[in-house]
């Protein structure tokens, strides 16, 4: 947009000039056709959200050469901004004043100095691009040290699996050995049963010989004690040597089972759970074709119920999509009014935390549908043969005993069944004024 003659040396910045478009488009709309200037009549017919995107090159050099257009502009800023007008009639710029806002206003005011304020606003964009510039780099370096961090971490799970297979291997190991003492030990026990059958053999012999047999008794004695001391002792080494396996192993499995979570914990595995609507057939945007609600008593067109409703912990809300839409915004076609609806779910879903399913009727669909669902929200399609209404009695049937459902829909007769089955109907106005209030 050219300033030439208005006390600007350069154009003014591209996004002062969106943003001084996008107000006069929307001035533009407002205005009686008589009072539209010829050149831009033709872009005050385009739909509101066209209007700015198409008509900018043409509102802008009507704005730069059309004193009464843009003062008419300037008039809607001030009724949108008075104390931001005021402050720049007075030559102060409020305090952290968004600077394209502080341009846009002082373009189309023209306040005394409103050229510097214009410049102003260019060096606080300049800086501000600047930093998201560094800050773009900053991320980029902690992008760079997160893989190397999770580099780091693989080399370590790597390290501890190459200790867990010495463990294992030393265990063989160790489970070899106990195996040989507990031959010895076996061999052992053998000789000692040798030397006691010897020392009977022996006692036999003093009964004839008791001089000579009470030396070989005693000599007997001594070497059956060398053997229980050696017995024991292999005993107590085999006792020993089973201790200091068991030790070692559970060692090394503590290592490794701190391991393992280590890693759990950095790569943040997600958890996900499938709740009983997600089997519930029925057909998917894109392609081819309770138990009672435990709320206080209000009356079904009362403004508390759907935010009482939502408070509820775990609640399903299931809207009858079609149904709200065309008591709602009747005049958009059918892909405006499901597109606004789910945009006003999507707000919903996030502020009340709970699960959304929006039903539309597919049963005259020919082709895929393109949906774009937000962020907590299940959109669904009846499919051919099947009407939403029944779909809806499905989805309230698949729910388990207890469950607390709203259901979204001005149908008395869809509003009758499922009160039956247990869930609490809600008037779809009701939704529309709770969407209205953001």
């Amino acid at each position: 947009m050219s300033s030439a003659g208005e006390g600007l040396s350069r154009p003014l910045p591209e996004q002062v000039r969106l943003h001084v478009v996008e107000v006069a488009a929307q001035v533009l709309g407002s205005m009686a056709a008589a009072a539209v200037p010829p050149p831009l009549r033709g872009i005050a017919r385009f739909d509101p959200r066209k209007r700015a995107r198409l008509g900018g090159t043409p509102i802008a050099a009507q704005l730069e050469t059309d004193k009464k257009f843009r003062e008419l502009v300037a008039e809607s800023l001030e009724t949108a901004w008075p104390e931001l007008v005021a402050s720049l009639a007075e030559g102060t710029v409020p305090p952290a004043a968004d600077p394209v806002l502080v341009a846009a206003a002082a373009y189309l005011t023209r306040p005394p100095g409103w050229p510097d304020l214009v410049e102003q606003a260019r060096a606080d964009l300049e800086r501000s691009a600047s930093v998201d510039t560094q800050r773009e780099q900053a991320e980029s370096r902690l992008r760079e040290q997160l893989a190397a961090q999770r580099a780091s971490a693989k080399e370590e799970v790597d390290r501890v699996r190459e200790q867990l297979r010495a463990a294992r291997a030393e265990n063989a190991d160790l489970r070899r050995k106990l195996h040989d003492v507990r031959e010895r030990v076996k061999a052992a026990e053998e000789r000692a049963a040798a030397l006691e059958a010897e020392t009977s053999e022996a006692r036999s012999r003093a009964a004839s010989a008791n001089g000579a047999a009470e030396t070989e008794l005693r000599r007997l004695k001594e070497r059956l004690a060398d053997a229980e001391r050696q017995l024991e002792a292999s005993r107590r080494a085999a006792r020993e040597g089973r201790s200091v396996e068991d030790a070692r192993i559970r060692v090394l499995m503590d290592a490794l089972q701190d391991a393992a979570a280590g890693l759990r914990k950095e790569l943040a595995l997600p958890t996900t759970i499938s709740r009983p609507a997600d089997y519930v057939t029925a057909v998917a945007p894109g392609e081819p074709s309770v138990s009672a609600v435990p709320a206080r008593a209000l009356a079904n067109d009362d403004p508390q119920l759907l935010d009482q409703l939502l408070a509820i912990p775990n609640l399903h809300l299931i809207i009858d999509g079609y149904n709200v839409t065309k008591t709602g915004y009747p005049t958009l076609t059918l892909a405006d009014q499901r597109a606004r609806l789910l945009t006003g779910l999507g707000g919903l879903a996030v502020q009340a935390r709970v699960e959304v399913t929006c039903v539309f009727d597919g049963a005259e669909l020919n082709g895929p549908v393109q949906v774009s669902a937000p962020r907590g929200v299940r959109v669904m399609f009846s499919a051919p043969g099947e009407i939403a209404d029944d779909l809806i009695r499905t989805l309230v049937r698949a729910e388990p005993p207890g469950r607390a459902i709203a259901v979204v829909s001005s149908d008395r007769e869809v509003a009758d069944s499922v009160r039956r089955m247990g869930a609490r109907p809600v008037p779809s106005l009701l939704l529309l004024r709770r969407l209205g209030r953001g």
